[in-house]
This record gives C-alpha cells, sequence and structure tokens, in this order.
C-alpha cells in the first residue's frame, strides 16, 4: 500500500500520464533515474558499469530510463531516441532484435531495466518545462509510486546521468549507507572523466578545480551548504523527497535547487566510499554546467584559470560565525556585525532586505531551534552564491586560480604544489595535483 504521505504528495505535484514499463515491479527498494536525451551509445556504457555490480543488490533496484525530448526537437534527436526505445524495450523484453551481444549481456546480468518514454509522439515532455528538471521529475515522482513499502529497507531515489559510468561498488556503497548510517540525502563522490591528451583534457581540469574550490571555500566557512550539488550523485528517500515537495521542472540548475531544498530539511551527507564518473563532453543540454562550460574553456571566450578571492570565503566565515551561532540578540546586532566585517557584506544585506527579513523570522520563531532554522533557510545555499559573486563585483576581483588554491590549502594546512615555481598557469601535469588534492577535500 503507497502511505497516505505519498498519495498527498502526487495528488498535489505529480505530473502527467508518463507510465513505466518493465517486466515488473515487484519488490522495489531503490530506484535509479536516468534522464536521456540523444544518448544512445552513452546509455550502453553507463548499463554495462551498472551491470558489473554486486548481483544481489539488482533483485531490489530498477534501473528507470527517461527518454525524452520536446514535440520541436530535431530530427536527429528524435531518431536516436527512437534507437534508444529500440533497445531498452529489447532488455526488459529479453529479446534480440537489434545489438544482440549487448542486450545478452544486460540480461544476463540480472540488472532489472524499466523505461519511461517521454519522446514519442504525443508523448514528449512540453516545451514550456521540457528539459533535464522535468525529465527527473517524471522518474523520480514514478519511483515513490512503486516502491515496496512494507519492506524495512530504505526507499531510495538514485539520480544518474546517461553519459555517466559507475564502481563496481556504486550500489553497494550507496544503499548500505543509506541503510546503516540512517540517511535521508546525499551526494556521492565523482571524478569527471578526464580523457588524457582529448581536445577536452584541459577543459574539464580547469571546470572541476572551479567547482571543488568553491566547496572548499563554503567548508572553510563552515557554510551548511558547502556540498556538490550535481545531478548524477543526488540520492534522496522517499520520505525526504515528500517533504520538500519533490523535484523542481528546471531546465537547468535543477540539482542545485533540489539539494538546496534538501539541505534545509536534511542534513546532506557524502558518500566517498564509491565514485561516479561524468562525461567531459561539450554538450547542448543546458545552458550552463560541465557541458558548457567546456564549450566556453575551447572557444578561447574569456581567462578560465580565475576563482574568487578567498578572501570572500574568509568574509563569509565571519558572518556565519555571527549569524549562525549567536542568537537571542537584536536584529541590529547582526547589522552592527556585518558592518565590522565588511562594508559591503552590509550592503549585500541591506539590498537582500535583511532587517526585514530578520524582525519577521525572530517575530514568528517561539524557540531558539526554530530561529536557527529560520535563519539557515533565509541565508541558504543561493543567497551564500549570491554574496560570493557580490563580494567578487564590488570588493575582491577574481584572483589567479592557483594562487588562490595555494592560499585556500594552506588554510586547510593541505599539502602544497611546490613544482608550480610560480607559473600563472601550471603545465597540465602540476594542475592535475592540484586537482587530485582538491579530491581528496572536497
Amino acid at each position: 500500500m503507497i502511505p497516505q504521505a505519498v498519495k498527498n504528495y502526487l495528488d498535489k505535484f505529480s505530473l502527467g500520464d508518463w507510465k513505466i514499463e518493465a517486466e515488473n515491479l515487484e519488490n522495489v527498494n531503490a530506484v535509479i533515474v536516468i534522464p536521456a536525451i540523444d544518448e544512445y551509445e552513452n546509455l550502453k556504457g553507463l548499463l554495462v558499469s551498472l551491470s558489473k555490480n554486486e548481483r544481489k543488490y539488482f533483485s531490489s533496484t530498477l534501473v528507470v530510463i527517461v527518454i525524452n525530448n520536446l514535440a520541436s526537437s530535431s530530427f536527429n534527436i528524435k531518431n536516436q531516441n527512437e534507437k534508444s526505445l529500440s533497445l531498452v524495450r529489447s532488455i526488459i523484453k529479453n529479446s534480440f532484435e537489434e545489438e544482440k551481444k549487448f542486450v545478452n549481456e544486460i540480461v544476463s546480468s540480472g540488472l532489472r531495466i524499466a523505461l519511461v518514454d517521454a519522446s514519442s509522439n504525443g508523448k514528449e515532455m512540453p516545451k514550456r518545462d521540457g528539459g533535464v528538471g522535468f525529465a527527473r521529475k517524471i522518474g523520480m515522482d514514478l519511483a515513490i509510486r512503486i516502491f515496496d513499502y512494507n519492506s524495512n529497507e530504505k526507499k531510495l531515489i538514485i539520480n544518474l546521468d546517461a553519459d555517466c559510468i559507475v564502481q563496481e561498488n556504486y550500489l553497494r556503497e550507496i544503499i548500505d549507507n543509506f541503510n546503516q548510517r540512517n540517511l535521508s540525502a546525499a551526494a556521492v563522490n565523482y571524478e569527471h572523466s578526464i580523457g588524457e591528451g582529448t581536445e577536452t583534457y584541459a577543459a574539464i581540469i580547469c571546470y572541476e578545480i572551479f567547482l571543488r574550490y568553491y566547496v572548499l571555500g563554503l567548508k572553510y566557512a563552515a557554510s551548511p551548504y558547502a556540498f556538490h550539488t550535481i545531478g548524477s550523485t543526488m540520492v534522496c528517500d522517499y520520505d525526504s523527497y515528500i517533504k520538500v515537495e519533490g523535484m523542481n521542472r528546471k531546465k537547468a540548475a535543477e540539482d542545485f535547487y533540489f539539494m538546496e531544498k534538501l539541505a534545509k530539511n536534511f542534513k546532506i551527507e557524502n558518500i566517498f566510499s564509491t565514485t561516479v564518473y561524468p562525461s567531459s563532453r561539450k554538450s547542448w543540454r543546458v545552458p550552463f554546467g560541465t557541458g558548457q562550460r567546456v564549450r566556453r574553456f575551447l572557444s578561447e571566450e574569456q581567462n578560465e584559470y580565475l576563482l574568487f578571492d578567498p578572501k570572500s570565503f574568509y568574509i563569509l566565515r565571519n558572518w556565519l560565525e555571527v549569524f549562525t551561532k549567536t542568537t537571542n540578540v537584536s536584529v541590529n546586532f547582526y547589522i552592527q556585525a556585518a558592518e565590522k566585517i565588511n562594508y559591503n557584506l552590509l550592503n549585500f544585506l541591506a539590498e537582500n532586505n535583511f532587517e526585514e527579513s530578520m524582525k519577521r523570522i525572530i517575530k514568528n520563531s517561539g524557540t531558539e531551534k526554530q530561529l536557527t532554522l529560520q535563519k539557515m533557510r533565509w541565508f541558504d545555499g543561493f543567497r551564500t552564491l549570491k554574496l560570493i559573486h557580490y563580494l567578487r563585483d564590488n570588493s575582491f576581483p577574481q584572483v589567479n586560480m592557483f594562487d588562490a588554491l595555494d592560499e585556500l590549502f594552506s588554510n586547510f594546512k593541505i599539502f602544497p604544489i611546490h613544482e608550480r615555481r610560480n607559473n600563472p598557469v601550471p603545465t597540465l601535469e602540476i594542475q592535475m595535483k592540484y586537482l587530485n588534492n582538491l579530491r581528496k577535500f572536497s
């Protein structure tokens, strides 16, 4: 029986009439949701990597592939999606209409595969909202309909992308961590497939440094939002999913906003014991993110070897020490503290209606716990990012990437990269050493 809370969520927030095609939907405790558009070849690589996981986890895990496009999508995209639909249906039906060797490999592994057709004529996603967020939401909403709620196991929604591959311990580490540690939400460790010697090699090193540096800066500042927000690394249980009113429909940054919603209600844990390997390809699929950053790097539109000045994170740290740890004080106390920390911090708070917001928060918070929670929700991950951008634009312009890394590394007592020898942009070999350091700590 579906819990009443799930029914209430579906009545209010679920989308359309998309259905799951599967051999059976029994005994499902974990669903891997994979949105796929124009991913015929990549999808095969992902499924092979999943099939190499431990088989004992396959009996209660369902891989749901959401093949999607718009009615206005190009002929080539629709054609590739038709091939993907045919391939996945061959696996589900245990037939060999095409890719006989591949289909047999997946079927014989015991990996349970399901399909959502959001691609064929009349089943396409809507033009206004149709994108990766909408496709994820279709799959995630369908997942909570099919869980075996009679089981005591955690009911997990695991997100992946079709252009990823995973380690052989992927399912074990996610499922065991959630059940043994009683997690509600987590981010799985990731490392982009660097592709040494390819045209994207330098671009993806630079981009992953950028991502990890920002999270390391948030960690230094002791921000509660110091976690990665990458779609292919997101995992949550059904209870946390419905409590945050599910996935959003955004065409880009859907992962950021979903993880932020989770973080306002649950602790985002990390699963470092297994790794997802996202692709480093150029891509048209979203207006920003890995694919677009790689495209921008290769086009040489701007200097990519720049990062936020570490001073911005020092200001954030000082502000959070006051804002999150001090209770039972007046709004003026916070304002005066912000002015002492940095004048542009004060300006930022003023432009974001801090005084009015804090008065309302204090008035509506009956306990110290409620006050702390509401303050965290106000100064959320998005507002944190806005502050860092504001300080960049008004106080501390971006600085050389490797100068910034050296300074932040020193604050964490991270082993320095001596080989740099003050080169503004060191060799790719040395850049990889910087990235590997970051991978250990962020």
